[in-house]
């Protein structure tokens, strides 16, 4: 822990401030710069979908899958599965390949992964049951 910083401990009451006072420089930094975020939104929305984040759970502890893969391993139709993996893909969190009439899909980005590790270790499921590297 810093020396320079103040310790953290919850916030008693309604965890809000009971005088309201800020720090102009703070704000005026953070204001500036607040324009990066936008449209990520949408990515943690598609996210925020229990189905699609157990996919791309499945996909962080596999290389690829196959659509009927994601399927069976949640127990949902093979249209619902492709469904939800077009919108990874279109959100350009996943990536398909075709070999016949198979249609695979992998992780775009090794930053899925990474984030996907660091909420399983928030969670403190990191350990066991963290995405392969």
């Amino acid at each position: 822990m810093r020396d320079d910083l103040p310790s953290w401990r919850p916030a008693a009451g309604r965890g809000s401030c009971e005088v309201f006072g800020f720090d102009p420089e703070k704000v005026h930094r953070r204001r500036r710069e607040l324009h990066v975020t936008e449209g990520m939104a949408d990515l943690f929305k598609v996210l925020a979908d229990d189905t699609r984040l157990k996919i791309v759970y499945a996909l962080c502890r596999e290389d690829e899958l196959c659509v009927c893969d994601v399927a069976t391993i949640l127990g949902i139709t093979n249209a619902n599965a492709s469904h939800h993996l077009r919108l990874l893909s279109h959100m350009g969190l996943a990536a398909s390949r075709r070999e016949g009439k198979m249609v695979f899909y992998r992780l775009q980005s090794p930053h899925v992964r990474h984030l996907l590790q660091e909420v399983l270790r928030l969670y403190g499921r990191g350990e066991s049951d963290g995405c392969a590297e």
